[in-house]
């Protein structure tokens, strides 16, 4: 069974910095795209950092210089940091991969980690 496990969420102060990270686990052959999205309250999830095999990235436009997205294949392990961070980066923040597993493609989330942005 594959599983995505997040982790590093938390409070913290405006200007300061955070990492997330997700791992994956379980029978898994390879991972494609890895991504992280956020979501507030009543609002659609969104795109905030995406990252391919070859190890191309395309950050959102508000969080452009200020977070990275850096993955680990031996460690199926996709990272967010988080520097300078804003009162509205406060969100839940989900991981998306898109794993093959037996031969076939799939896209799992993470559970979700809650980030709060304090001024």
């Amino acid at each position: 069974q594959v599983q995505l496990a997040e982790s590093g969420g938390g409070l913290v102060q405006a200007g300061g910095s955070l990492r997330l990270s997700c791992a994956a686990s379980g029978s898994i052959s390879s991972i494609k795209r890895m991504t992280w999205y956020r979501q507030t309250p009543g609002n659609q999830r969104e795109l905030v950092a995406t990252i391919t095999t070859a190890g191309n990235t395309v950050l959102a436009e508000s969080v452009k210089g200020r977070f990275t997205i850096a993955r680990d294949n031996a460690k199926n392990v996709v990272y967010l940091q988080m520097n300078s961070p804003k009162p509205e980066d406060t969100a839940v923040y989900y991981c998306n991969m898109n794993l093959v597993v037996a031969g076939l493609e799939y896209s799992y989330w993470g559970q979700g980690t809650q980030v709060t942005v304090s001024s």
